[in-house]
């Protein structure tokens, strides 16, 4: 009986034991060291780790003077967390959708360095996400070790790029962190729309568009533009402000009874040499090497609103797209109007080492 009872006790104690520290090791996924963050002079907020830094900064980019605020939580080793938040590509400048690939393209040359310097990056566009009302977007990142997803969203005044990257997949982390943000609805239209439907209803409307002063360029921010940006895209950019009250034109005509029909696109053949802007596209260890041809298609405003590699090493299409997409363009005119072109852009891929 003496030693049944000692037995018994004896294996509630290796019971015990064994099941302390597996409790001990279980960790919430937010815990005390985590608060609801949200920067000053920011419009959104965030769940953040208390540590997290931040850096502000100006960076120039082609002709743009942009900037730069970064809020990161980058533990080694471990999860790097952070939002990105930069303005200075103007609002009224070209289409919605170019805007966004530039400030993509800002965020994939400036980010990286931060996190690790001399490496591999890679960002491919995955999906989009509208948000409150603004235009969103998916990506998955790499950066050397780091793998991840950023997503970004742009809004009249500034671009946020929320990312998480990790060495190891941590699916809670990132879906805690990535639903946290949190941006202010998109104001409603309203007044404009009613401006508009004032100035059709006119009789006078056709005169009262031909005597309006042109629009200034201001700072997305609302601030004085720099002086060097605005000089240097003033002569760029005329074609350009002349296609959009044309093409403001030509759809008040267009609702008119009996008009014409939008122009189809022009065939513009091999489209190199006429691009203003058009990035290199990602090249890895090991892949093949090879000519990939990417038909596009350019919007009235110059920018690049369909892309698909139509021939080459099949390994390599997806990169030359993605390149092709965020190439800019200035505006063609057919007899006076804007119109949308067709055409290709070859990528020349070398044997990468």
């Amino acid at each position: 009986m003496r030693f049944s009872r000692s037995h018994c006790l004896l294996t509630l104690l290796v019971v015990a034991f064994v099941s302390f520290p597996v409790q001990a090791q279980t960790k919430p996924v937010v815990g005390a060291d985590w608060h609801n963050f949200q920067p000053e002079n920011e419009d959104f907020s965030i769940l953040m780790p208390k540590e997290a830094s931040t850096e502000i900064t100006t960076v120039e980019y082609h002709k743009f003077q942009l900037n730069f605020r970064l809020y990161l939580s980058a533990k080694t080793p471990g999860p790097v967390l952070a939002v990105a938040s930069i303005s200075g590509i103007k609002s009224n400048l070209g289409t919605e959708m170019a805007r966004f690939n530039s400030y993509a393209d800002a965020f994939k040359t400036i980010f990286p360095p931060k996190v690790r310097k001399d490496v591999v990056t890679k960002m491919i566009l995955t999906g989009a996400k509208p948000f409150h009302g603004y235009n969103g977007r998916i990506y998955k990142l790499t950066i050397g070790d780091l793998t991840g997803t950023v997503n970004a969203y742009v809004t009249k005044k500034r671009f946020y790029a929320v990312a998480v990257l990790n060495a190891k997949k941590d699916e809670p982390l990132e879906d805690k962190f990535l639903s946290s943000f949190v941006i202010p609805d998109k104001p409603m239209d309203t007044p404009a729309t009613t401006a508009q439907d004032t100035n059709a209803a006119s009789p006078n409307n056709a005169e009262m568009t031909a005597t309006r002063e042109p629009a200034k360029t201001v700072d997305a921010e609302g601030g004085t533009p720099n002086t060097n940006v605005q000089a240097s895209q003033r002569e760029d950019h005329t074609e350009a402000g002349t296609a959009a009250g044309e093409a403001g034109s030509q759809q008040q005509a267009q609702n008119q009874p009996g008009a014409t029909k939008p122009r189809a696109p022009i065939a513009g053949g091999m489209l190199n040499g006429k691009a203003i802007y058009m990035p290199l596209p990602e090249v890895q260890a090991g892949q093949p090497s090879g000519v990939v041809m990417v038909q596009i298609l350019i919007d009235e405003q110059g920018s690049v609103i369909e892309a698909k590699a139509v021939s080459g090493p099949p390994a390599l299409h997806a990169s030359a797209a993605n390149a092709a997409r965020l190439a800019r363009f200035m505006p063609t005119l057919l007899s006076g109007e804007p119109v949308k072109v067709t055409g290709t852009l070859s990528y020349n891929f070398a044997k990468a080492n």
